[in-house]
């Protein structure tokens, strides 16, 4: 695919980054169709790229080679160099993907298929699908435990999060959560689940060695609806200590101790913020915000937005190339 938007000199610079492209952050634009390319040291924009039609999901490979889309409308995963954006190949998704999950391995991608209530298993080596899993319906959010035995999918109309064995892709657990479940994310240590469901309003604390909820996280914010207080991605740090939480429309982010689970903060970002991530020694955190148009970035050690970035129309994933 052609370059969109992207001077020469910025294709040099973006291509000098080669091999690690450490602290470049990749943002999917929904309804451009186009992924913005962030330096994060900067924190200005290297350029947008097309990626197929109605890109949402993004992740990168651990060794920071490959960077995969999910091109919702176009039913593949593309896959990109991040360090020159050209398009290497595709990957079978099945149709509308729209979040995925890599094993911690790199290999193989976990896919959210929404329209066929399907987790669709993709080697990325051989382009193969593996597994065709079936799960409840409007499957969405993924999640992977550290060490890459179980993978994790919450199913928006059911209300569960489906608990996947990696190595037979059976369903061992299923779990009750609140309304339209969006994300699920791991702690670092494998000791908590937390689910985020956008319409009850809550995200759900389990224990993956039970598969039991033993919290709800609530929220309340002054002068704010509780309609529109609508947990949607998440991400905790890899020391346990704060959890975040992207409220949707509410256009915050919840700081949470995810120690004691408890509230701390709320940071006012752009409209309609949709998913976070990290740098590689976490201290920023992104947001993509979808109605603004824009990512927001937030110093992690004090809790406080220092930047808003104008990227593409519905800005809706972000991911950031590791170190």
């Amino acid at each position: 695919m052609k370059h969109l938007l992207c001077s020469a000199a910025a294709l040099v610079a973006l291509a000098a980054a080669s091999p690690a492209l450490a602290n470049r952050v990749f943002v999917t634009n929904e309804r451009s169709n186009d992924l913005t390319v962030l330096d994060g040291e900067t924190l200005e924009v290297i350029g947008t790229y097309p990626v197929g039609n109605r890109p949402r999901g993004i992740t990168i490979s651990p060794d920071g080679t490959e960077l995969y889309v999910c091109a919702s409308d176009d039913d593949l995963v593309r896959v990109f160099d991040p360090n020159t954006m050209e398009e290497m190949h595709t990957l079978p998704s099945g149709p509308d993907p729209e979040l995925f999950v890599l094993h911690p391995s790199g290999n193989p991608l976990y896919i959210a298929n929404e329209d066929d209530n399907l987790v669709t298993v993709v080697d990325v080596k051989t382009h193969r699908v593996l597994a065709e899993i079936p799960v409840g319906v409007e499957p969405e959010g993924m999640g992977v435990s550290p060490d890459g035995r179980v993978v994790i999918n919450t199913s928006e109309t059911t209300n569960m999060a489906h608990f996947i064995d990696t190595e037979t892709f059976e369903i061992t657990a299923n779990v009750l959560v609140d309304s339209r479940p969006r994300f699920a994310q791991f702690t670092a240590d494998g000791s908590k689940l937390y689910v985020t469901s956008e319409i009850g309003g809550t995200v759900s604390v389990i224990d993956p060695a039970t598969q039991e909820i033993t919290k709800k996280i609530t929220f309340e914010i002054p002068g704010v609806l509780p309609e529109a207080i609508q947990p949607v991605g998440a991400r905790v740090t890899s020391d346990g200590k704060k959890l975040y939480v992207a409220l949707g429309p509410a256009n915050r982010v919840a700081v949470i101790d995810a120690e004691t689970d408890e509230v701390t903060d709320y940071l006012l970002v752009g409209q309609r913020v949709w998913q976070l991530a990290f740098n590689p020694d976490e201290t920023l955190l992104y947001t993509t915000n979808g109605n603004s148009n824009d990512v927001s970035v937030i110093d992690v050690q004090r809790d406080e937005v220092i930047r808003s970035v104008q990227v593409g129309q519905q800005p809706w994933g972000v991911v950031v190339a590791p170190n």
